[in-house]
């Protein structure tokens, strides 16, 4: 039986509707499927029912065993050679005869050393300015008092570094920072106004140490960059962060596009955010941890066999690199490199022509444009036309297999914008980032933060180099 021509049209247009719903149902359930291991979604978003780190670590494993590995030299506590203090523990009877014992019997003495906090309190020191009256000329002359005691009661340097450090560095909101103040030194009239006026000020005086790391970084070989989102003054501003293994410097900015202008020559290592190819005469290398992360959605989603292959790869060429930096050597063997790159293209080759095989995605009744591509494809085009930012790392020693270095350093900031909610300032942000740039860096550097702090109280911080 032949249908009418309108029944026709009406069927084929349902399968069409079908395919469009269907399509869409697929990508939905893909997006709810995403987690951590799977995309760039924060590791804290994957809730309780995320899966186990190691069973679905893109490393692998190291074919190690847990804990210390052979020829590891452990740290404990160990005796100092000079306590602060010594309490004698003598004796008076003999144990087994019950014999008075006298201080010539002793032989020897056994030390254990128990270490424990002094109880901390507020020290108070009273500065005297005397007054003079001249017994010539009867004038009156008063004693300079030092440069850092201005009121006729304030606070210290070393309890300013302390509330700072656990505010900046310990990401702790300045009203607890008052409690604790409080609770362990007896400082109740610290208040968290004076608080944020110790950090704006301080802000204000590490400014040229903050320049001085952006200098230091932009003069550096490779840089890891990124950023994040981040509320500032309720609106959604961009944590931008740019480091190396010694430097680590944080702006803020109301466009997530703002890269880092000052940045010349050399190698930026980022997730592929397109607003970093703008920067002239750079190279640049993709993050591979990004990529495997990709590739396996691409694996537990799609199916796509071609995206396990390549995740082997990229994790084989990584191990090669380790074992030639860990035996010396300045490059792979040129046999291997040139079996990765064949591989790689094989890959590449093979996957988009198994793409092109398919049948085109639907399209909604009406939808202008091209048509959608799958997201399989889209990242095959990505690592074919980036193929040799993709793989610096294995051409390139001093460039890692991943931007690690920059994803650790927005995590802090993260952290305090759970803790804080925002920043009521773009003032405030700024601050906060230049204290925080000065941490961080000092950290990197093997100084320790909170004596890096006090020296920037007492006017000497420490000036930061390249290594």
């Amino acid at each position: 039986m032949t249908l009418p021509p309108e029944i026709i049209a009406l069927i084929q247009q349902l399968r069409g509707e079908i395919a469009v719903l269907q399509q869409e149902n697929a990508d939905l359930r893909r997006r709810l499927g995403l987690d951590s291991s799977t995309s760039s979604k924060p590791p804290s978003s994957d809730g309780l029912g995320k899966k186990a780190r190691i069973k679905t670590s893109l490393r692998g494993r190291s074919g190690k065993r847990s804990g210390g590995q052979v020829g590891h030299r452990g740290d404990t506590l160990r005796q100092v050679s000079e306590p602060d203090k010594v309490e004698r523990h003598e004796a008076t009877a003999c144990a087994d005869c019950q014999n008075a014992l006298t201080p010539s019997m002793e032989t020897g003495v056994e030390r254990r050393q128990v270490f424990d906090l002094v109880a901390p309190r507020l020290e108070v020191v009273e500065h005297q300015g005397v007054i003079y009256r001249c017994a010539c000329c009867r004038a009156t002359t008063r004693a300079a008092f030092p440069a850092a005691v201005t009121g006729y009661v304030q606070y210290g340097k070393l309890i300013q570094a302390t509330a700072l450090y656990l505010n900046a560095q310990q990401l702790v909101p300045e009203d607890r920072v008052s409690d604790i103040m409080r609770d362990l030194f007896g400082a109740g009239g610290l208040c968290p106004a004076s608080i944020v006026g110790w950090g704006v000020k301080k802000a204000v005086e590490l400014a040229p140490v903050e320049a001085h790391i952006a200098t230091l970084i932009a003069r550096a070989s490779v840089r890891h960059l990124d950023e994040t989102g981040m509320r500032v003054t309720g609106q959604t501003h961009w944590l931008h962060v740019a480091s190396t293994s010694w430097l680590t410097h944080y702006r803020v900015s109301a466009k997530r596009g703002a890269v880092p202008r000052m940045l010349t020559g050399g190698i930026v290592v980022h997730d592929h955010f397109k607003p970093y190819f703008t920067l002239k005469e750079i190279g640049h290398a993709l993050c591979n941890a990004h990529h495997l992360r990709e590739l396996k959605a691409v694996v537990e989603y799609d199916r796509e066999p071609w995206a396990n292959k390549m995740a082997r790869l990229l994790v084989g060429a990584a191990n090669f690199v380790r074992h030639a930096v860990a035996n010396g050597q300045k490059s792979v063997a040129e046999g291997l490199t040139q079996r990765i790159n064949t591989l790689y293209d094989q890959i590449i080759r093979r996957g988009i022509a198994a793409h092109e095989g398919q049948a085109p995605l639907a399209r909604k009744p009406g939808a202008r444009g091209k048509t959608a591509k799958r997201t399989g494809h889209n990242l095959l085009v990505r690592l074919r036309d980036f193929k040799a930012e993709t793989l610096r790392f294995l051409v390139d020693f001093d460039v890692p297999f991943t931007n690690n270095l920059a994803e650790q350093a927005v995590r802090m900031p993260k952290v305090k914008q759970k803790v804080s909610d925002c920043f009521r300032t773009s003032q405030g942000a700024q601050n906060y980032c230049a204290i925080r740039s000065y941490c961080a860096t000092m950290h990197k550097q093997g100084a320790n933060i909170f004596e890096s702090l006090v020296a920037a109280f007492k006017g000497a911080p420490p000036q930061p180099s390249f290594s």
